[in-house]
């Protein structure tokens, strides 16, 4: 059904505009009544318009790369959603679907090359909703950085692993080099007083046994240890690049956008100003 001027003002984006640009843009767009649970517009949809909140509940979601469902915002009153698929005029990159009884403001591409032609400043207003939706994917990708290597590792790791990282920790700690300090020392000390009654006499070939032995042991049990600490270095580099492709995604399709605006905004001031 129409909408009228009275709710359009109350949308923070609309707010500087008179009333007779208020009645043209009144004409154009539509106001629309969801029930909960239903769905706005799905992901892959074709993104011919977008919303703007004026009651209600609205979760805005879409599907990672592992399949799991990433909220990606809840709009507040005045907030758009499914702005930049109807800018770009490309299918929904993401779902919208209401959480209680909503109604929202329903605009197309035309509807907002008519304010901008009636209103030229409202594009900043555009520009300045791109920015927080930015920063809020911006937190996404922050949230999704925080995944943590070791706990991913963790999650799979067998007891002799565990073992090993533990043996691997004592045996690079002082308290290991402290200790098998003293237990060499008074060894060999007990052993040279006791001169002939001795049952490790100098050169202590005994002693020696057992460090070939101990060393024979403990090498591989290291080796294993910083085999898993590569692996988590390897791990960790993997969530550094999915981070990474995610931000380049977001920053490129933002930059799409605001160039979109951009033009657009100089094609209004072309039109304001045809002497120029």
């Amino acid at each position: 059904m129409p909408s009228t001027c009275h709710e359009l003002r109350h949308v923070p984006l609309f707010a500087l505009l008179d009333d007779d640009e208020l009645g043209v843009l009144a004409t154009q767009v539509e106001i629309r009544q969801f029930a909960p649970r239903q769905r706005i517009y799905k992901l892959g949809e074709p993104g011919d318009r977008a919303y703007i909140l004026l009651e209600g509940g609205v979760q805005v979601t879409t599907i990672d790369q592992d399949e799991q469902e990433v909220l990606v915002a809840t709009p507040e009153h005045g907030e758009f959603f499914g702005f930049a698929s109807m800018l770009e005029q490309t299918p929904h990159h993401t779902s919208a679907v209401a959480t209680i009884e909503t109604t929202c403001v329903e605009l197309d591409r035309n509807d907002i090359s008519v304010l901008l032609t009636q209103k030229p400043m409202a594009g900043l207003d555009m520009m300045t909703v791109l920015a927080r939706q930015f920063h809020a994917s911006q937190e996404i990708i922050r949230l999704r950085a925080n995944r943590n290597p070791n706990l991913v590792i963790e999650e799979e790791e067998t007891r002799g692993e565990k073992i090993a990282d533990k043996v691997a920790s004592f045996g690079g700690s002082w308290t290991f080099i402290i200790t098998f300090a003293v237990i060499l020392i008074t060894y060999t000390t007990i052993n040279i007083i006791l001169r002939g009654k001795a049952w490790d006499p100098y050169p202590f070939i005994l002693l020696n046994l057992f460090l070939s032995m101990l060393a024979a042991i403990q090498a591989p049990v290291i080796m294993m240890s910083q085999n898993r600490q590569d692996k988590k270095d390897r791990v960790r580099s993997e969530l550094d690049f999915d981070v990474n492709v995610r931000a380049e995604t977001e920053i490129q399709a933002l930059s799409r956008r605001v160039k979109e605006l951009h033009d657009k905004l100089d094609d209004v001031d072309g039109l304001l100003r045809p002497d120029r």
